[in-house]
């Protein structure tokens, strides 16, 4: 009997045949939030800093915001902090006019920081070693 590996972890090859792996971004970084307004704060840590080029590279603002289209962010920044391997990611317009306004539960806070780590990310499986978090 063979194992059998989940299709979002199974190594695949590139053209310079550097094997990698896809996983969501939760096994590269945590996550913190924060919300003020309309403003919605999320800062991504990396579990590692040997994950910190891949988290440069992938999570980028056209890739956040992707990732929030349904959300319709009006404006998505990048703040990146190398020294902690850590970036902040600032989305405008997407709690539905705030905390105080909006009339869906929790817009905010910790369900939008889940709605990012779940993005799916491609990591050199070389540094598989140095995921962290639950496997998917």
């Amino acid at each position: 009997m063979t194992s059998a590996t989940p299709a979002a972890t199974q190594p695949s090859t590139t053209a310079t045949t550097t094997a990698t792996i896809t996983v969501p971004l939760y096994r590269l970084a945590h996550s913190r939030t924060g919300d003020k307004g309309n403003r919605s704060n999320i800062s991504v840590i990396a579990w590692h800093p040997a994950l910190w080029d891949v988290l440069v590279e992938q999570v980028t603002e056209a890739a956040v915001a992707r990732q929030f289209a349904l959300r319709q962010p009006r404006q998505v920044t990048r703040y990146l902090l190398p020294q902690l391997q850590a970036m902040n990611i600032v989305l405008d317009d997407v709690l539905d006019g705030g905390v105080n306004d909006s009339l869906n539960l929790d817009s905010h806070g910790k369900a939008l920081s889940y709605l990012l780590l779940d993005m799916p990310v491609t990591v050199p499986a070389a540094l598989a070693p140095h995921l962290g978090g639950p496997p998917p």
